[in-house]
């Protein structure tokens, strides 16, 4: 039998994971973060980008678009409580596409009164959705 650690995560809105995993990555804000059962406990936020988790009997990983949020890991617990979270098969590429370009049209038109960081927050969101849909296509292919 592997060994294993239950996982959550959460959005405002709603659950989005809540199962046992063998392992799990996470978009930390200086890298990947990988976690495995009996991890030392941890607190630390995340970055817009995939979660990947290798849930116990699957081959595959479940993937899970955030965009930021906080990550708690105890020795027999991993929560993610997320901005927002979706499971990466319900993402729209079209959606984030057009999310990306306005960004990027919004930074550079410099004339334009507007918030920077918002503009550029919403950039990385876009480009760290798109990533998981590439993700999730590579999986399935």
């Amino acid at each position: 039998m592997a060994i294993s650690v239950h996982c959550d995560v959460v959005s405002a809105e709603e659950s989005i994971f809540s199962g046992v995993v063998e392992f799990a990555v996470f978009p930390g804000e200086a890298g990947e973060l990988g976690i495995l059962p009996h991890h030392t406990p941890l607190l630390t936020r995340i970055k817009p980008g995939t979660i990947r988790l290798k849930v116990m009997g699957q081959n595959e990983f479940e993937l899970v678009y955030v965009s930021g949020g906080m990550l708690e890991v105890q020795p027999d617990m991993i929560t993610v409580l997320a901005d927002t979270a979706i499971r990466a098969h319900d993402l729209d590429e079209a959606k984030a596409l057009e999310a990306k370009k306005r960004a990027e049209e919004a930074l550079a038109n410099r004339q334009a009164e507007m918030d920077y960081a918002a503009a550029e927050s919403e950039l990385a969101q876009a480009i760290a959705q798109l990533q998981a849909i590439q993700r999730l296509r590579k999986s399935v292919h």
